[in-house]
């Protein structure tokens, strides 16, 4: 029977990393991962880099575009609502064909009103 606090819950996961940035001092970090499945460790490595893959994808542009690492909204529900807000520009800016970065089309929607409105022509 699964305990009750992890429902599901099959195996725990440790990975054990060596990271050396640009200025040459090694770090070393231990982290560990919860599991529904048993995997082989080579299947662990991958299935956590995958997920990094994709948060990664999704999230550096919220960070580095819309500065949301940024946000000090705390109050009520504003955090959640601004985020649902900038990912819904982050979403519309994706959807125009304009073959840009997503910063690029903010900044020219920004100065331009006839682009502004015609980003929102590519909605589905």
């Amino acid at each position: 029977k699964d305990p009750p606090a992890f429902p599901g819950l099959k195996a725990i996961g440790r990975i054990e990393a060596l990271r050396t940035p640009a200025d040459g001092k090694t770090a070393a970090s231990v982290r560990y991962v919860a599991l529904s499945k048993i995997l082989t460790p080579r299947k662990v490595a991958e299935t956590v880099r995958a997920h990094w893959t994709i948060e990664n994808q999704l999230h550096w542009s919220l960070d580095v575009v819309f500065h949301e690492d940024d946000a000090r909204t705390r109050k009520d529900n504003a955090p959640q609502n601004l985020a649902v807000i900038r990912r819904l520009a982050q979403n519309i800016l994706a959807a125009h064909p304009l073959d840009k970065p997503i910063a690029s089309k903010m900044r020219r929607a920004n100065w331009s009103k006839d682009f502004f409105y015609e980003i929102f022509t590519h909605m589905r």
